[in-house]
C-alpha cells in the first residue's frame, strides 16, 4: 500500500497491485522512496524547495507521460510535472503527490534545411545549442544553459536574440501534449489553435508538452558578446549610458545590466573581488563590423575596472552565467515589469544594492522590446507586450538562517519599485507566494480566456502544481 495525497488535501491507499501494474506499464520507471534515484529524481535546482513525492514516475516518452496522467486522473492524485526543475517556485516536486519526471526525455533533433528543430521536454538550453549549433541554426532561449527548454517555453522564453527574433513561444511551430484526459493530441496554428494560444505562455496549465517544435533562424556559430564591468561608484553615470543607448539600440544588440558583489573573475583586478559592481552583459548577432561600434560604445558610460569581450562561440556565451547559477543554493526572487528606467528605479535600485544580504544576491535588467512588442497582446497568452525591460531581484544564499534576511530584502527592493514599474510580471520569475499576481500580473486580459480554456481542457484542475490558472467557463 503507497499513501498518497490528493489535490484536496486528504490521503488516498493505493494497493501495491496497482502500484505494480503502473511500473510494469512503463518503458521507463517508476520510483517509490525507498529506491536508488529517488532523491536525485526529485531534488530541484532551488534547494529552498524539499519535497517528498509518494511516488515518482521517470518517462522515457509520450506512452509513460499517458500512463502517469491517466493513474492521476483515475485516482485523484495530486500530480507534479518536472522538466528540468529550473524553476524559481519549485512547483515540479510535490509532498505526497505522484511526480511526472520528464527529465529523461532529452532529444533535439534538427532538420537544416527545413531550419526546424523537434525537442523534447526534459532538454536543457544547452542540449539545445549544442544540435543547432551544429548547423549554424539557433532560436530565441534563456541566457543559462541548465535552464529547461519546457518551462523556458511555456512561459514565454527571452534572451539575447529575442529583441530581432521575438520570444521563444513567437518561434514556436506546434507543441505534442498530453491532455488532462490522457489524449496525446498536437497543438500548432491550424490544429486545436486555441490550445496552441494558451501553452504560449500560459505554463503548464494544459497538459504534458511532449514535444516542441521550433523554427530555427542563422545564427553564429560566433557572436561579439561579452561583459564589461564597472565600479558601483559609477552607477549613475552607467545607468544614464544605458538609458540612451537602449532607446536606441538595433534589434541585433541585446544590453543587460547586472548589479551585485564582484565574483572572483580572471579578468578583474583582485581588489575588486567581493565590492559592488555593475555589469553591462551584451550579445550582438548582427554584422560583426557593427558590433565593434556598439560594445566601444558600452565601454564609454563610465571607467570600466575589466571586461571579458569579443567573438565567442554563441553556445559558449550562453553558459556564462552557469557558475553563479548552479543547483544547490537557496533562492527567491522577485520580478517586476518596466516600460522605462526612470530616475526613480535608478535611485531606488542603488540604495539597494550597497545593502546586499549576501555575496550571491543581485539584481538584473533585461532588455526587451525590438521584435517582442511588435506581437499583439492578444496574439499568445503572454501578453506583456509593451515591456521594455524585465528587472529581477534575485536573493541566492546558502544558510537556512539567512531566509528571513534575504527574503525581506527582496521584498523590500520590490515594494519600493512598485510604483514605477508597470504591473506585469514574466510567469517564470514568480516564486512560489505569488498566487495573487497570476490573473493580472501574469496573465492581465489574457486570463479570462485562459481560465475558459483551462475549464475545457482541464476541468478538475489535475494541473494545478504550478502558477495556476483556475477554469472558469
Amino acid at each position: 500500500m503507497v499513501d498518497f495525497q490528493t489535490p484536496q488535501g486528504g490521503t488516498i491507499g493505493i494497493a501495491d497491485a496497482p502500484i505494480a501494474a503502473l511500473r510494469d506499464s512503463l518503458r521507463g520507471s517508476l520510483l517509490l522512496p525507498e529506491d536508488a534515484g529517488y532523491d536525485a529524481a526529485r531534488s530541484l535546482w532551488n534547494a529552498m524547495i524539499d519535497r517528498r513525492p509518494a511516488a515518482i514516475v521517470r518517462a522515457a516518452g509520450a506512452a509513460d507521460v499517458m500512463q502517469a496522467v491517466n493513474f492521476a486522473r483515475e485516482n485523484k492524485l495530486l500530480l507534479a510535472v518536472k522538466g528540468a526543475g529550473h524553476n524559481i517556485a519549485g512547483k515540479a516536486a510535490c509532498d505526497g503527490g505522484l511526480m511526472l519526471d520528464l527529465s529523461a526525455m532529452k532529444s533535439v533533433r534538427v532538420d537544416p534545411v527545413a531550419r526546424m528543430a523537434r525537442v523534447e521536454p526534459g532538454a536543457l538550453l544547452s542540449d539545445f545549442d549544442r544540435e543547432t549549433q551544429a548547423f549554424g541554426l539557433s532560436t530565441p532561449t534563456g541566457i543559462n544553459s541548465t535552464t529547461g527548454m519546457a518551462g523556458l517555453t511555456l512561459g514565454g522564453g527571452f534572451g539575447w536574440q529575442s529583441r530581432k527574433r521575438g520570444l521563444t513561444i513567437d518561434n514556436l511551430q506546434s507543441v505534442d501534449m498530453v491532455l488532462a484526459s490522457g489524449e496525446l493530441v498536437q497543438a500548432s496554428a491550424t490544429q486545436n489553435p486555441d490550445l496552441f494560444w494558451a501553452v504560449r505562455g500560459g505554463g503548464g496549465n494544459f497538459g504534458v508538452v511532449t514535444s516542441f517544435e521550433y523554427r530555427l533562424h542563422p545564427l553564429g556559430p560566433q557572436v561579439l558578446a561579452g561583459l564589461i564591468v564597472y565600479p558601483f561608484a559609477q552607477a549613475r553615470q552607467v545607468f544614464d549610458g544605458y538609458r540612451k543607448f537602449t532607446a536606441a539600440a538595433s534589434d541585433d544588440m541585446t544590453a543587460w545590466m547586472v548589479m551585485r558583489k564582484a565574483p572572483p573573475l580572471p579578468f578583474l583586478p583582485a581588489e575588486v573581488h567581493g565590492k559592488e559592481v555593475i555589469v553591462v552583459a551584451f550579445c550582438w548577432i548582427g554584422e560583426p563590423a557593427q558590433g565593434e561600434a556598439m560594445a566601444q560604445t558600452l565601454r564609454s558610460f563610465g571607467t570600466p575596472v575589466g571586461e571579458h569581450v569579443g567573438p565567442m562561440p554563441f553556445a559558449g556565451w550562453q553558459t556564462a552565467f552557469d557558475p553563479l547559477l548552479q543547483p544547490g543554493a537557496r533562492n527567491y526572487w522577485k520580478s517586476h515589469d518596466f516600460k522605462m528606467l526612470n530616475a526613480d528605479v535608478e535611485r531606488i535600485l542603488c540604495d539597494a544594492i550597497v545593502k546586499l544580504p549576501t555575496e550571491e544576491c543581485e539584481a538584473f535588467i533585461g532588455h526587451l522590446g525590438g521584435q517582442v512588442n511588435r506581437t499583439a497582446v492578444a496574439d499568445t497568452a503572454y501578453p506583456h507586450r509593451d515591456a521594455e525591460f524585465v528587472l529581477n531581484v534575485h536573493t541566492r544564499w546558502r544558510d537556512a538562517g539567512d531566509d528571513r534576511r534575504c527574503i525581506d530584502w527582496a521584498r523590500g527592493l520590490f515594494d519600493a519599485l512598485t510604483p514605477h514599474a508597470t504591473g506585469g510580471v514574466y510567469v517564470n520569475f514568480m516564486p512560489e507566494d505569488e498566487a495573487q499576481r497570476v490573473a493580472t500580473g501574469a496573465y492581465g486580459s489574457n486570463y479570462a480566456r485562459l481560465a475558459a480554456l483551462k475549464a475545457r481542457y482541464d476541468p478538475t484542475n489535475l494541473f494545478s502544481q504550478n502558477q495556476n490558472i483556475l477554469p472558469k467557463a
